[in-house]
């Protein structure tokens, strides 16, 4: 009976490490991509609590080389994990944690400790390393804490876990020793309000050594509003977009949800035209996406942005904004993510800076980022369908409609609409479970105070009248019950 108690607890401890510890109401991750911790905190306070957002995915904040350029990827080059980067240093994450937690915006940390920095340099925090001798002081970590050095063969699982990504200096998780520092920095991180981490490069970890690592941590702290016996929310990047990749990525769903690469994928060939929609009415596991109760769901994230594959991003905005629209409307029950970006023209670009460091995002009277800034999460018809999701929970997907090419239409329950077209126009009346009135489309303006600043969408008789032409600046169309007028 003992042995069939730890089991259970283990299983129970399993499936609460894919709860992402959400306040009622709120959904959404919005990974602000390399904003300072004090900006982070800002925008917890002064936007992101007032608009249905429900958490924070900020930049690795451990210690990291120093690398000519400042590139972002620097911060993926740990040195140690002192909290101190361009970020901030401990105090200001606390402090962002704090605030964040207080307006009930979690906060998930980039956690990097597959490898240490193959850069030689003085580190953010002072601390030196010697990539060469493998050796970090500040941890410490020496040689005999690492994987023999050899490159990454793609076509062999062990050499995936084992040999070095990028050059990077490969951790050996399955001692002890590595064990127990890491999950010392994880419970730091944890003891100062956290609710959990996106996992880097896990895919380059053995599974087994992340479980262990992942259930041996603290359990959430109570002081920040979590509850009693909260465990961090764990997803993982492990990229598998083929069924012939040596390493899939159901090997780690038993401890943590997945970071669905296929999704955005999917989405983003489609939604740019390049296949059709219409056949996406039966949109999740029968793609050979995981069940969305093991995944976390995104159309772009920083990598993809910067590489040369099918999905979209800000710079083709109409079609991404129809894409975010499609997930954050949609009944897959996954939970969903947002890019916050900045501009660059190089995959190398620092994040906009001068001499004093990164530069905090400037908004125009609308409310949309400068000073090269992108600011997706403060789109209106990306914020919008953040309510709009809210708003659907629980429902069911219904009432679906396509015209067999790139149209299609969906009801949530009777508390919302979507619909959007990839191709040629939509004028007609489509079947809806939302009672008869006047409604505020949220993708081309917004519902604020009894008033709509975008179209007003008619629903009579169990039909909404779809009006959607190519030369509108959004080319979806949303409606919801909180929004009828």
């Amino acid at each position: 009976m003992k042995v069939l108690g730890l089991v259970a607890l283990f299983i129970s401890s399993a499936v609460a490490q894919k709860d992402p510890q959400f306040i009622d109401g709120r959904n959404t991750i919005v990974h602000l991509f390399e904003w300072k911790w004090s900006d982070v905190a800002n925008e917890c306070e002064n936007f992101l609590s007032k608009k249905s957002y429900a958490g924070v995915q900020i930049s690795p904040p451990s210690e990291n080389a120093v690398v000519e350029g400042r590139p972002w990827w620097e911060k993926y080059q740990p040195v140690s994990y002192v909290l101190n980067n361009r970020g901030g240093d401990e105090e200001a994450f606390a402090d962002m944690v704090r605030r964040c937690n207080n307006v009930g915006v979690r906060i998930y940390i980039d956690l990097v400790v597959n490898h240490m920095a193959s850069s030689t340099s003085i580190g953010t925090a002072g601390n030196t390393c010697d990539p060469s001798t493998k050796t970090y002081p500040a941890v410490p970590y020496t040689n005999e804490n690492f994987h023999p050095t050899c490159g990454v063969d793609y076509n062999d699982a062990v050499s995936i876990r084992n040999c070095e990504l990028s050059g990077l200096k490969d951790l050996n998780q399955t001692q002890d020793y590595v064990r127990t520092k890491i999950i010392e920095y994880m419970n730091h991180v944890i003891d100062l309000g956290v609710a959990g981490f996106r996992v880097d490069a896990a895919k380059h970890m053995w599974p087994d050594d992340l479980d262990y690592i992942f259930g041996s941590l603290h359990d959430l702290n109570t002081d920040h509003g979590f509850p009693s016996g909260a465990r961090a929310f764990i997803f993982q990047e492990v990229i598998d977009l083929t069924d012939t990749d040596p390493v899939r990525n159901t090997e780690y769903t038993s401890f943590g949800k997945i970071c669905e690469f296929k999704f955005g994928k999917i989405l983003g060939e489609r939604f740019a035209g390049k296949n059709t929609l219409h056949n996406l009415n039966n949109w999740g596991p029968e793609w050979g996406l995981l069940d969305g109760g093991d995944t976390v769901s995104f159309i772009d994230n920083h990598d993809d942005e910067r590489d040369d594959n099918a999905f979209l991003h800000y710079n083709d905005p109409k079609p991404y904004k129809a894409a975010i629209g499609f997930m954050l409307a949609h009944s897959y029950d996954t939970t969903t993510r947002i890019l916050s970006s900045y501009y660059f023209d190089s995959r190398d670009q620092a994040p906009p800076g001068d001499e004093n460091g990164i530069l905090s995002p400037e908004f125009d009277s609308d409310g949309n980022c400068t000073n090269g800034w992108v600011c997706q999460h403060r789109w209106a018809p990306v914020y919008n369908m953040v309510t709009f999701r809210s708003v659907v929970d629980g429902t069911d997907l219904n009432n679906w409609w396509d015209n067999g090419d790139n149209q299609i239409a969906f009801s949530r329950g009777d508390k919302g609409f979507f619909a959007v077209t990839a191709g040629g126009d939509i004028n007609t009346n489509i079947p809806t479970s939302l009672p008869d009135g006047s409604y505020c489309d949220v993708m081309s303006g917004s519902y604020e105070n009894g008033q709509c600043t975008g179209k007003i969408v008619t629903v009579s008789g169990g039909q909404v009248q779809v009006q959607l032409t190519q030369g509108q600046p959004e080319n979806a169309l949303a409606i919801h019950i909180n929004a009828k007028l």
